[in-house]
C-alpha cells in the first residue's frame, strides 16, 4: 500500500476576506434573496447573512423555504432594523445614547449573536 501524503491549504485572514465579501455583496446590492419589512419601509438582505446571525431568522427561514420571503417584523423601528442589519454585516454599530434602548430590544427579540 502506498501511503497518501495530505496537504494543509489555508487561505490567509479568511475570516477578514469573508466579511468583506459579505460587507460588499450588500454594499452592491448583490444576490439579495430575503426582503425585512416594518414600519413603512423595506430592507433586502441575504438569508445566510440573517440565519447565521440569528437563530430567530434562522428558524423562520428554514420554516418557510421560500425563493424570497417577504418578513414583516411587527412593532420594530425601521431605524432600529437598519441598526441591527449593520451590526450583522459588519460586526459593530454606531447608535445613538437615546436609541440605545430600542436597538437593543430589537436585537434581543430578534436574539442576534
Amino acid at each position: 500500500m502506498g501511503s497518501t501524503e495530505n496537504f494543509c491549504l489555508r487561505w490567509n485572514d479568511f475570516e477578514s476576506n469573508i466579511s468583506t465579501a459579505f460587507r460588499e455583496l450588500r454594499d452592491d446590492k448583490d444576490f439579495f434573496d430575503v426582503t425585512l419589512a416594518c414600519d413603512d419601509e423595506q430592507i433586502q438582505a441575504h438569508k445566510v447573512i440573517l440565519s447565521a446571525c440569528s437563530p430567530f431568522f434562522k428558524t423562520v427561514l428554514r420554516r418557510n423555504p421560500h425563493a424570497h420571503p417577504l418578513l414583516y417584523l411587527k412593532g420594530v423601528k425601521y431605524h432600529d432594523l437598519q441598526s441591527v442589519l449593520q451590526f450583522m454585516y459588519h460586526g459593530a454599530v454606531n447608535v445613538a445614547q437615546e436609541e440605545l434602548n430600542s436597538f437593543l430590544a430589537v436585537a434581543e427579540e430578534l436574539r442576534v449573536k
